[in-house]
């Protein structure tokens, strides 16, 4: 009670001095853990671990709430304070701008699934403006105006007359929390301008087929003959796919030959399936026009995938009646994911060989890899080798790491 009391009578300067360092702490880190849930080269390192810095960060934004929320109790008394420092009040107003917006657009991107694709596509790209108009002055903050960059002059040390025999010890020139500030700076301006550039890059790309054969001409498959489309694939009949692919992966990105890729249908079948390259691609294709979505809140619409629909690859090899669970394998030895049989058996559901025309590559899940258009991306398992029935239920790589065994984009 006696603390309370004791900061509740503090001056009003001090109060705004701790509420803006408070503020700060908390942006940075924000923009920190943000950048590294944002760049593919980083989500790889971090693994199973984004998972959990997800869920800090998101922590970390519900609690900016509380410092903006006191923040605007006090407004009225720092907006006199800065009555003949209109450049103070603009920064003010930016900075109280970008904090309400990254408040805002968090929340739609935390929750999803009720605000729905594309809301949530359109809060992550607000969301990733705001933090590249928000990093410069984070640097700026964090750097140039921090104190040890200032004239040394300033710190020197004033003496009397009579006290100059006197021996004083200078005020440091470097001290821990300067460090710290002016670590976190320069870790974010390392990441800043090349995330910023790709980024930028890819927000460019309104039609993402072209972003497609950018990738296509990096493409780590060495596999032959590649698989010829058909018509509608040449000129996609979904007319270009609209919005841009953010590569995420487990592990590195796998590369295949003629001679280390196989595809197999197993388990609790009639009749276990396996094709070589040159096997797969001459099994007949459909043509689909789905959406694609991801649970971090971006979507790729109106892709034209060509491929084998699932059920028709479960109906060559028989399923038993005893299975259950549709168990899927992807090639880097690591990531697995399930749909029970109803959900394999759906019209759309399908392994994929070519989006918009052209053969998926490495980056994006190719040479073959399942799409699941009404469930999140995560589901739709990239590198696909291996199909197993198996009797009981499988949980997969995300949902063993807190992602919902629930992956309906909305109800079905």
């Amino acid at each position: 009670m006696g603390k309370r009391l004791e900061r509740a009578r503090q001056p009003y300067g001090k109060k705004l001095k701790l509420l803006h360092t408070w503020n700060g702490w908390i942006t940075a880190v924000l923009a920190l853990t943000g950048l590294l849930l944002a760049i593919g080269f980083w989500r790889a390192v971090l693994g199973e671990g984004r998972v959990w810095l997800k869920w800090f960060h998101t922590a970390v934004g519900i609690v900016s709430v509380i410092p903006i929320f006191y923040y605007f109790l006090l407004a009225g008394k720092h907006w006199k304070l800065l009555k003949r420092k209109p450049w103070q009040r603009v920064n003010v107003m930016v900075v109280l701008a970008l904090l309400l917006g990254w408040l805002i657009s968090g929340i739609f991107l935390w929750q999803y699934r009720a605000a729905g694709p594309r809301i949530a596509n359109l809060a992550l790209t607000a969301h990733d403006l705001l933090t590249w108009i928000g990093l410069p002055l984070i640097l700026y903050h964090s750097i140039i105006r921090a104190r040890w960059l200032r004239d040394l002059s300033r710190r020197s040390v004033k003496t009397e007359p009579e006290e100059k025999d006197m021996v004083y010890t200078p005020e440091p020139v470097y001290t821990r929390r300067e460090f710290i500030r002016g670590a976190i700076g320069a870790v974010m301006a390392i990441v800043f301008a090349p995330s910023f550039l790709q980024w930028l890059n890819e927000a460019g790309n309104v039609d993402s087929s072209e972003a497609m054969a950018r990738i296509f001409d990096n493409d780590k498959n060495m596999l032959l003959p590649p698989p010829s489309p058909s018509a509608d694939s040449v000129l996609p009949i979904g007319g270009g796919a609209k919005g841009h692919f953010r590569v995420y992966t487990v592990t590195a990105i796998p590369s295949f030959t003629n001679e280390n890729w196989l595809f197999t249908v197993d388990g609790l079948v009639e009749k276990p399936l396996r094709w070589t390259w040159e096997q797969f691609v001459e099994l007949e294709r459909s043509v689909q026009v789905s959406d694609f979505h991801c649970v971090t809140g971006w979507s790729v619409y109106s892709n034209t995938w060509e491929g084998i629909p699932l059920k028709r690859l479960l109906a060559l090899a028989g399923v038993k009646t005893e299975a259950r669970t549709v168990k899927l394998y992807s090639a880097d030895g690591v990531y697995t994911d399930e749909l029970n049989l109803e959900q394999a058996m759906m019209d759309d559901v399908m392994v994929a060989l070519l989006h918009d025309g052209r053969p998926i590559p490495s980056d994006l899940g190719g040479p073959a890899r399942l799409i699941v258009p009404r469930m999140y991306a995560y589901k739709s398992v990239k590198w696909l080798h291996r199909i197993e029935l198996i009797p009981g239920e499988h949980i997969g790589y995300w949902e063993e790491r807190g992602y919902p065994k629930d992956a309906w984009v909305s109800n079905p």
